[in-house]
């Protein structure tokens, strides 16, 4: 569906582009500004949206539709570059750093402060905005009436690109990459003048590989507690808006936050990947600038927009669909719980029989299984960005490497909303091991969707934040959650249960080839049955998409279509995964800026030894105004023993054709029970 462009507003709008935010140390963090022009004599509420994206030209597309909306109806949007990044001073450690969010409640009151603004502040954002609304809600600044939060967490550890069930993902490598490159380029000489060099050299001395702290730290600690907001719900007293897609990564965190926060909250997950709901995909997509005005309006303007008298929790319940890479839309419907957790919920019980997903139990019966190491291939992407190409394909292929539990065909329909649960009885050959649980539906024909996933890092069978070998041949009892979904399996389908010792190279894989045994009969499936409700048929609709003009540009080059490339050599026994990033070249014709930043992800494994995992990227990212002309170049390489964990990196910079900076990084890490 088209988002409708909007460009008759209630309020003008003045744009303030290359504003600064003074703080009490002396930085200054740069911003861009979304203003009611008539805002001087009758102030209004601010929105923040506070990133280390650079909003002056990286963002600067997805930014004005949104802010510019937002502005022509009666609000103040500011993009503000977090410090150290864009063009704002100062220098970036890491993400979601204690600096960040002390600088957001100066950022805040600054807000709140200015003769435009009435004194009251919203703060909303997607994956790390979404983040650090919640963060910083919960340091309580005063000025901050609510927020919305899209695709982020309550868990850093739980529910991130870093770690899945205590598995290290293949993202925490991967976005690790993507962050190294991006943190590296210069501010705009056109904002901050001949101080720009400077600044660069400044940030380039300053930068390390983003993947060290995320490797070094492989167990729940104190570093992934810090900005985990589920380790005190009660610091946010705000009313948030939680808000995610089932393509994402994230919306396992909506059911928690309305679970744990005590305050006003609803949750919506729609069909989406990582984009905002009014260009999410797949879709139906929604007009979520409206849905978010109706909040905004509730909580900084007091209209009774009836937002609150509304279900706590909306999700797009998932018909079932054949297994694709994509899907430009995903068929279902609009269902919704008046609370949450649902007391109209509960657990249907099947029992892990030998090959079968039974009511009842039968005998006991030890089954093994050691997966080849490239299950795992057919996965798509964890943390989807939104594009094509991402999605789960049939899932036969992985069943060959598989322990699969098979329902009988379904008499009726059976819708499940929240996260399902496989209880294992197991013993493995090996100290450290995981399993990878998936949830499928397979059609008549036997073809078979995943309708989710989990994984499990079997030496974090107590607790996350302290982990213990495994005894070999000790029989362990263990639950492995998996995913919250939303989804309906037909009647004539099948459900089944499919567990493997890998899921290569969304996990990242155990030391040594492992041998597990399940114990059926005395193993379970717990899945969470939504009945149905009348209700749901007299949901109101969301409106069609919108969204406010787009700035000027001229597409020099869009790049490549996105892909997903699996290489498999039999004589060699390897199997490489290729994930193309490249954004294409851009002229923003307004600040006449040409962009360009492209990248190439690799993956690579041995068929029979985990050891010889390695993943490695290289990233560009490059900016041009007249003669002014930079560019730098990151790599990054990960391999392992069954020890250790080595990284490699490196950066380059030039300015023209002279380069004028250069790193290299080779460092060993401990594995920790990975």
């Amino acid at each position: 569906m088209e988002t409708r462009v909007v460009t008759d507003f209630p309020h003008r709008v003045r744009v303030v582009d290359g504003a600064w935010i003074p703080l009490s140390d002396g930085t200054r963090l740069a911003a861009r500004l979304w203003l009611p022009e008539d805002a001087e004599h009758r102030p209004v509420s601010a929105l923040l949206e506070y990133l280390p994206y650079r909003q002056r030209d990286s963002m600067r597309l997805r930014d004005t539709p949104m802010h510019h909306y937002m502005a022509g109806h009666g609000y103040a949007s500011v993009r503000v570059d977090i410090r150290g990044t864009g063009d704002s001073d100062g220098l970036i450690d890491d993400e979601y750093c204690l600096q960040e969010q002390n600088d957001a409640l100066e950022v805040i009151a600054w807000l709140a402060a200015q003769p435009w603004c009435d004194g009251r502040v919203g703060m909303f954002g997607i994956s790390w905005g979404g983040f650090n609304a919640l963060q910083v809600a919960a340091r309580r600044p005063p000025a901050l009436k609510a927020i919305i939060s899209i695709g982020s967490t309550d868990d850093r550890y739980a529910t991130d690109v870093h770690y899945m069930g205590g598995c290290m993902t293949k993202d925490n490598v991967d976005w690790a990459a993507v962050m190294f490159s991006h943190v590296s380029t210069p501010p705009d000489p056109a904002i901050v003048g001949e101080r720009w060099r400077a600044m660069w050299l400044a940030r380039l001395e300053h930068l390390q590989p983003w993947l060290i702290p995320w490797i070094t730290h492989q167990r729940r600690d104190a570093y992934w507690k810090h900005g985990s907001v589920c380790e005190d719900f009660s610091r946010i007293e705000v009313p948030v808006y939680a808000v995610n897609g089932w393509a994402d990564n994230y919306a396992a965190a909506i059911p928690r936050l309305l679970a744990g926060l005590a305050g006003p909250r609803k949750g919506l997950i729609g069909p989406w990947a990582h984009k905002f709901p009014q260009s999410g995909r797949p879709g139906p997509a929604i007009g979520w600038l409206q849905e978010a005005l109706r909040w905004w309006d509730h909580w900084l303007k007091g209209k009774d927009t009836g937002i609150m008298d509304e279900p706590m929790l909306r999700v797009w319940m998932q018909d079932s669909v054949r297994p694709a890479a994509e899907y430009p839309e995903r068929p279902g419907r609009w269902v919704a719980e008046d609370a949450w957790p649902s007391p109209r919920i509960k657990p249907r019980i099947f029992a892990l029989n030998p090959g079968k997903l039974a009511a009842r139990a039968g005998r006991e019966a030890a089954l093994t299984l050691a997966s080849p190491q490239t299950v795992g291939i057919t996965a798509g992407e964890i943390g989807r960005y939104g594009s094509g190409a991402e999605h789960a394909t049939d899932q036969r292929e992985e069943d060959g490497g598989s322990l699969v539990f098979l329902s009988e065909p379904l008499a009726q329909r059976i819708e499940i909303l929240g996260e399902p649960v496989v209880e294992l009885q197991l013993a493995a050959d090996k100290p450290v091991a995981m399993v990878a649980v998936r949830l499928n539906d397979v059609a008549p024909d036997g073809s078979a969707t995943r309708a989710t996933y989990g994984l499990f890092n079997l030496t974090h069978r107590d607790s996350h934040e302290h982990a213990a070998p495994l005894e070999p041949g000790v029989r362990y009892r263990v639950r492995v959650p998996i995913e919250a979904v939303a989804y309906g399996f037909p009647a004539g389908h099948r459900i089944a249960v499919a567990i493997s010792t890998s899921y290569w190279p969304v996990a990242w894989p155990a030391p040594e080839p492992v041998t597990l045994t399940v114990f059926a009969g005395t193993s379970r499936l717990l899945l969470p049955v939504r009945p149905p409700q009348r209700s749901d048929a007299q949901l109101t609709p969301f409106a069609e998409p919108e969204a406010g003009p787009v700035s000027p540009y001229l597409e020099v080059d869009p790049g490549p279509e996105p892909n997903r490339i699996v290489t498999r050599d039999f004589l060699q026994r390897t199997t490489t995964v290729r994930l193309p990033r490249n954004s294409g070249t851009t002229h923003l014709t307004d600040i006449d800026l040409i962009t360009h930043e492209k990248g190439d992800v690799f993956h690579a494994i041995a068929d029979d030894d985990p050891a010889t995992a390695r993943s490695w990227s290289w990233f560009e990212m490059g900016r041009q105004r007249g003669d002014w002309r930079i560019r730098t170049e990151t790599r990054t390489w990960l391999t392992c023993t069954r020890t250790d964990f080595r990284l490699q990196a490196t950066l380059d910079a030039w300015e023209g054709d002279e380069r004028l900076f250069a790193r290299n990084w080779d460092m060993s890490f401990p594995r920790d029970g990975l």
